[in-house]
């Protein structure tokens, strides 16, 4: 969280990190809304809505990241297969009825 102590002002990295959030509550936000919504017209506004918030969120992110500042662990192959191998026992449309 932001730290205004002794009337202090934002820094770069929290005003990148607070947007980066707004970006991904947005992203959450549309989509929820789009899948909610029948009127073809309307999903499409929407869909061009969540377009563009995915754009800039990822925009904030990979500026974070090139100054260093959100860190993410590269996955191993290892990991990779894991994940694979429960999405395919364990989620996979045709097992489901």
């Amino acid at each position: 969280m932001p730290n205004n102590m002794e009337g202090r002002g934002l820094t770069d990295r929290e005003m990148l990190q607070l947007c980066l959030e707004l970006e991904k509550g947005r992203c959450r936000s549309i989509s929820n809304t789009m899948l909610e919504t029948s009127h073809k017209d309307l999903r499409d506004i929407y869909h061009q809505c969540f377009n563009n918030a995915n754009t800039n969120q990822y925009k904030l992110y990979e500026r974070m990241d090139e100054k260093g500042w959100y860190k993410t662990e590269i996955a191993s192959a290892e990991d990779v297969h894991k994940i694979q191998e429960f999405m395919q026992n364990n989620l996979h449309p045709d097992n489901q009825f």
